[in-house]
């Protein structure tokens, strides 16, 4: 189930698609305090497909591998939340400049995403 209802397990937490230049989708997680938590670490061919993959995301994180990691230039730190075969499924949405802040982004994701989860329902801020 999706939609409004979940708006009422996580106030101000929502979820946005976003459709790129080359006309493919992506999601992002966006906290109750307005800044972008999570990006989507791939595209998606559809609308469809972009949600019905972050709603899959939202039940099954706890059965999903993920880690900080040094940013590829090496100057601060980034998470992966990762598939069972180590593709990356979504990413911090920002750089962090101290690994335990970047680690307890994470750990706030992960907890966010399986309460997302239980409630049955992610807020879509562009759900009718």
């Amino acid at each position: 189930m999706t939609g409004r209802k979940g708006r009422a397990a996580l106030p101000g937490t929502r979820c946005h698609i976003d459709i790129d230049a080359d006309g493919t989708y992506s999601w992002r997680l966006i906290a109750t305090n307005g800044r972008v938590m999570a990006v989507a670490a791939t595209t998606y061919r559809d609308y469809a497909e972009c949600r019905a993959a972050l709603e899959r995301l939202s039940r099954e994180v706890a059965d999903l591998p993920g880690a900080v990691h040094h940013t590829a230039e090496g100057s601060g730190w980034v998470w992966r939340l990762r598939d069972p075969g180590g593709g990356a499924l979504a990413v911090s949405a920002r750089a962090y400049e101290r690994h335990s802040t970047c680690q307890a982004a994470y750990e706030r994701f992960r907890s966010l995403l399986a309460e997302l989860g239980a409630a049955g329902a992610i807020p879509w801020d562009d759900a009718g």
